[in-house]
């Protein structure tokens, strides 16, 4: 049996050094570019082809669109549709590198967590200006909520800083967690189907078919859970909940 884990390995394709740093390009740099192309060609084809009986591609695009909308309206309210751009993108993107990732011989770079990681701290940190452009200082009474006692205060600032300060780490290691276990099972499994007797192949062929399946829902899943936990952080900066 293979290591389940070989799939996870970064590999460099092109060697590139900077004043010590390596900055190579990997097979994790080639699939997110082919993601980041792949949405752009999607978005401008959908664009440039609108029709008013929409085409399989422009119906899937728009209800995309509108799962969205909906849930930036039922978790932030009227004034979060300004986000749309950057929450569909980010939900964009992370489902693209998920479905990518089930491709033979491709690479998942949602089960990185410097990948998920670098996508969370970028919105953690994009919502956190947000709350202090809207509300200025007033944005700290996120974290010492009304109705507090006084001497109460202390301890509850403590515990909403620290709540708010986990966020990025849990909306990242979420998705990389779920991505990795799902491809770790799928290759075992696989393995299981390829070491076995001829006789005995049908059943975990069976189960890598049913898994294979259950991971294109749970790479749509995981999507949605990024998009909408991202959605429930801007509503605190915005609304100041």
């Amino acid at each position: 049996m293979h290591n389940p884990l070989e799939q996870f390995l970064i590999k460099p394709i092109i060697k590139l050094d900077f004043f010590g740093y390596d900055i190579s390009f990997t097979n994790s740099s080639l699939c997110m570019a082919i993601v980041s192309f792949s949405l752009c060609v999607f978005m401008i084809f959908v664009a440039k082809y609108l029709k008013v009986v929409p085409s399989k591609t422009q119906a899937f695009f728009e209800s995309l669109h509108g799962l969205i909308v909906n849930m930036i309206r039922d978790n932030v309210g009227e004034a979060g549709i300004k986000f749309f751009p950057i929450i569909f993108s980010i939900f964009l993107f992370v489902l693209f590198a998920n479905l990518l990732g089930m491709l033979p011989y491709s690479f998942t770079v949602t089960s990185h967590i410097a990948v998920t990681f670098a996508l969370a701290i970028f919105l953690f940190s994009m919502i956190t200006i947000t709350g202090f452009a809207m509300h200025g200082r007033h944005f700290l009474k996120l974290f010492l909520p009304d109705g507090i006692p006084l001497w109460l205060a202390p301890l509850i600032i403590v515990i909403e800083i620290c709540a708010y300060i986990t966020k990025p780490f849990s909306l990242a290691l979420r998705l990389a967690a779920n991505m990795t276990a799902g491809h770790i099972l799928l290759k075992v499994m696989a393995s299981f189907a390829v070491s076995m007797w001829a006789i005995f192949k049908l059943a975990p062929i069976v189960v890598v078919t049913m898994l294979i399946g259950f991971e294109f829902c749970i790479a749509l899943l995981q999507s949605y859970i990024f998009a909408i936990l991202t959605c429930v952080y801007l509503n605190d900066a915005v609304n100041l909940h």
